[in-house]
């Protein structure tokens, strides 16, 4: 990723993508051209020093959002096998980034991944319900108290992955969320 390449970049409008009972769902980009290439590079080709400029996208736009509080950031997490393969999680690589230039504290312990799920991108939105129906684990002990939750993903497409989370922090009596995806496909 160079800066010009960077510069290419386009934000989405500045606006609640979606939501889901109650809780807000921010997106930064559209799926496409460049911003597509750098979430591809670093979650399928190991080109981790993306996961900075990712982050920087997300905290530019963050900062746009004009959002109030201290958050904890949590990235979704990927099952224990996947994240072997793969080497590491793209996006708690992109957290510890997200970090640093919001100065929030990351949170990989609060969710896990407890289910093996298939990867969302050939399913329909009733299907990826299924699939990650109970694919999260909260552990209520991991919240850091007094911090607000900042959920995380690369690419919100239905939002499903979100709501699932929602849900179970939602049972452990979590309920102070806000969810931020890099980008969304435009349909």
């Amino acid at each position: 990723m160079c800066s010009d390449c960077y510069d290419t970049l386009d934000f989405l409008p500045v606006e609640i993508n979606r939501s889901f009972n109650g809780i807000n769902i921010y997106c930064a980009g559209e799926y496409s051209k460049n911003l597509q290439k750098m979430i591809r590079g670093l979650k399928y080709h190991r080109q981790s020093d993306l996961a900075y400029y990712q982050a920087k996208f997300m905290h530019e736009y963050w900062k746009r959002l004009n959002i109030e509080g201290d958050f904890q950031i949590v990235p979704v997490p990927i099952y224990p096998k996947r994240k072997k393969k793969r080497k590491y999680n793209h996006m708690e690589l992109v957290g510890k980034e997200l970090a640093k230039l919001t100065g929030y504290e990351l949170n990989t312990e609060l969710i896990k991944r407890i289910k093996d799920t298939k990867p969302q991108y050939n399913l329909k939105k009733a299907q990826r319900l299924i699939n990650l129906d109970k694919a999260f684990g909260v552990d209520k002990t991991k919240l850091i108290e007094n911090k607000r939750i900042l959920l995380i993903d690369d690419i919100c497409t239905t939002g499903s992955t979100f709501e699932e989370m929602i849900r179970e922090l939602y049972k452990a009596g979590i309920y102070d969320i806000v969810c931020f995806a890099t980008t969304t496909p435009l349909m």
